[in-house]
């Protein structure tokens, strides 16, 4: 696996990915139990799939995990968040997390114009 240090978010992501790989390797059995948690757990119960989304890419962005922010943006996107909903996400987490969590909205930035760009490709 290469670890890239660059801080970009397609190097951030294929790490992520890679990274994945390693633990679904090591451990299938673990990997399906954590896979089947999180699907359960962002079922669309009480709240959709987008609000739970959005509370998700919060807390990566208060929990100042790049990793989170750039899976958590994608699922935002996926679940039909627009940028300004997310960019309001963001000013709720500046709010709770304070500058420390202000200097994450770069991630929130490079994963917005990465999957742009993948879009752009798509469309």
């Amino acid at each position: 696996m290469t670890v890239h240090h660059e801080g970009d978010m397609p190097d951030t992501m294929h790490d992520l990915r890679e990274g994945i790989r390693m633990m679904r390797s090591a451990s299938p059995k673990t990997w399906e139990a954590w896979a089947k948690f999180l699907e359960a757990a962002l079922e669309p119960v009480s709240l959709d799939r987008k609000t739970k989304e959005f509370v998700a890419l919060g807390m990566s962005i208060t929990a100042q995990c790049k990793y989170c922010v750039g899976i958590h943006v994608q699922k935002c996107l996926d679940a039909g968040a627009t940028e300004k909903e997310i960019v309001a996400v963001c000013h709720v987490a500046m709010v709770m997390g304070g500058s420390p969590a202000m200097t994450y909205i770069a991630e929130v930035y490079k994963a917005l114009e990465l999957y742009r760009e993948k879009q752009e490709r798509v469309g």
